[in-house]
């Protein structure tokens, strides 16, 4: 259900060439997330002036936010190369090994999802990141030895949607921690237009409003939804974006006016009207709605509560009074004896 939807933060194989058009290059170009490029801009600044590299750097937060993008340019205004992996790729400690002996100094290593990575393979990263070295054990048995090879001085950046995932050894080595949070319709208003600008579309003010209202704060899904209404005015309003061009095209593709979607209202609808507003448990709405409970609780939930719509209590999820109001199903939630009132 989730590979399919386009309103998921996740990247998708038809983002990857247009991104990396669409991607900033340096932090002057970086809209949104303005306390996070004002700590980096800092670092930066004082590394440079050092003559170091810089510090670890620890990115987390929903995907879809500008974490590939922010590593990109922190080794951009570095002016260093960067060297792309992920979690999942390094399956053994032999391929960290393979990667930390051929980088530079100076250079960037970047790992997505780097709350993946096998505990062995963590145990080779500690000494890279704190001595910049690589310990080594040759031979098995009574003749094993150890040997420790000097590594050029580097900058890791590690991004993870999952924070707590996390082993506490690994995340205390990255020496500045940042989270990105979902930005605000403003922000992604301007990354519309620039978007469009590059891509050449036709896009007036009331296009651009409906778009980035409809983006659920993540500029991943803002681009999709550009490609999406882009190919609807090119066959159906001479290549216009205008308002009711966009409302038209994102109501066809069953996106309402806050970025709800099929799969939100049935989680929402589920909630209601099967278990009279909650509370519920996740593994309960999972199962009624034939969804994992870890993709509700990552990929749907976050923005429902966002919104208000949805409170997590002791007991389960409650759907709250705006949740009703934004479906239009009249109020029938009944407060359970002794519980306070999510109502009042």
């Amino acid at each position: 259900m989730t590979a399919d939807r386009i309103l998921a933060g996740a990247r998708r194989e038809e983002d990857v060439v247009l991104e990396t058009s669409l991607r900033p290059r340096r932090l002057a170009e970086y809209i949104g997330q303005e306390k996070v490029k004002d700590n980096l801009r800092i670092g930066i600044a004082a590394a440079q002036q050092r003559g170091e590299p810089l510090d670890h750097v620890l990115l987390y937060g929903p995907p879809g936010l500008g974490k590939t993008t922010l590593a990109n340019i922190i080794a951009a205004e570095m002016g260093v190369s960067i060297r792309t992996t992920s979690g999942p790729a390094i399956e053994r400690p032999g391929d960290l090994a393979a990667i930390l002996t051929n980088l530079q100094p100076d250079d960037v290593l970047f790992i997505d999802e780097v709350h993946r990575l096998a505990r062995a393979v963590e145990e080779i990263l500690y000494p890279a990141m704190e001595d910049w070295a690589l310990d080594l054990v040759l031979g098995k048995g009574p003749g094993a030895r150890s040997m420790r090879l000097a590594l050029p001085r580097f900058t890791l950046i590690g991004a993870t949607t999952r924070y707590a995932m996390m082993s506490p050894p690994l995340r205390d080595r990255f020496g500045a921690v940042f989270r990105l949070d979902f930005y605000e319709t403003g922000a992604i208003a301007q990354i519309v237009s620039r978007s469009a600008r590059i891509l050449e579309v036709e896009l007036d003010g009331g296009g651009t409003e409906e778009i980035a209202r409809r983006s659920r704060g993540t500029p991943r899904v803002a681009n999709r939804l550009l490609r999406r209404v882009r190919d609807f005015a090119q066959v159906m309003a001479n290549g216009a974006i205008t308002a009711p061009v966009a409302q038209e095209a994102l109501a066809r593709l069953e996106i309402d006016h806050l970025g709800l979607d099929e799969v939100d209202h049935k989680v929402l609808h589920t909630i209601i009207e099967k278990f009279n507003g909650g509370p519920v448990g996740l593994d309960t709405i999972a199962a009624a709605i034939s969804e994992e409970a870890d993709t509700i609780m990552d990929v749907y939930e976050p923005y429902l509560l966002q919104l208000g719509f949805l409170h997590r209590t002791p007991r389960g999820r409650v759907a709250t009074r705006a949740a009703y109001e934004h479906l239009g199903v009249p109020p029938h939630h009944r407060t359970p004896a002794g519980q306070p009132s999510l109502w009042d």
